[in-house]
């Protein structure tokens, strides 16, 4: 049995991913801002998380303190502002979005770095976007975009630093998938989704670390 923390897990991708690794038999941490209305599993174990406030962060930290952790998923994330075009930006939104999709997942990747060291082959996910690919030129969610872009930079950093530590991260598209984050009218059923992604981590290794992947197993360009 591994035990499995992830943030966003009260809905969408993240809610799927905490079903997934409890019906396979892991412990799951999931964090959220506000509990699931219907649990993954009754087997997660629920706690309150905003990844945008170092306080809860460290509380959460607090409450697996001395656990190992073998698999980090950072889920949370949020589309940004309604306004967000290069040509006229809400910035509160841009930097909403900057908290939430870029400075969270690498905040919460600090402070569990201490349990992940205590696993035996440990390993991180950041989910990104296609969205944020330096390769894709199309232009629109600016600051969606933007965020996304960063936190690629940031998986990218973490592989290289954590690598001599062994632990092994990856950065992960999960497809257009109907969430409250995708809309209805999205390609994927959150499930396929979330099924595609944990395929991918399962699959990591140090060798296939600080790469981008999508949630069919193909490597995306940064």
């Amino acid at each position: 049995m591994h035990t499995v923390v992830l943030t966003g897990a009260s809905r969408g991708i993240g809610w799927q991913l905490a079903r997934l690794y409890a019906e396979q038999g892991d412990r799951v941490i999931g964090g959220s801002r506000k509990r699931a209305e219907a649990p993954a599993s009754p087997s997660v174990e629920e706690l309150v998380l905003n990844v945008t406030d170092s306080s809860s962060v460290e509380g959460f930290a607090t409450a697996l303190s001395g656990q190992p952790v073998d698999l980090l998923i950072n889920s949370a994330g949020v589309i940004g502002p309604k306004t967000q075009s290069s040509l006229s930006m809400d910035f509160d939104g841009f930097a909403e979005a900057l908290a939430v999709n870029t400075l969270g997942p690498l905040r919460v990747t600090q402070a569990l770095l201490p349990n992940l060291r205590s696993a035996s082959e440990p390993k991180i996910i950041i989910l990104t976007s296609r969205m944020g690919s330096l390769s894709y030129a199309k232009s629109d969610r600016v600051a969606y975009r933007a965020s996304k872009a960063a936190a690629n930079k940031v998986v990218q950093c973490l592989a290289t630093d954590l690598a001599t530590e062994g632990i092994a991260v990856a950065a992960i598209h999960p497809g257009w998938a109907r969430t409250e984050l995708g809309g209805p009218e999205a390609d994927l059923d959150p499930a396929e989704s979330a099924e595609g992604v944990k395929s991918v981590a399962d699959r990591l290794t140090l060798s296939t670390s600080g790469r981008f992947w999508n949630y069919d197993g193909t490597e995306l360009a940064w």
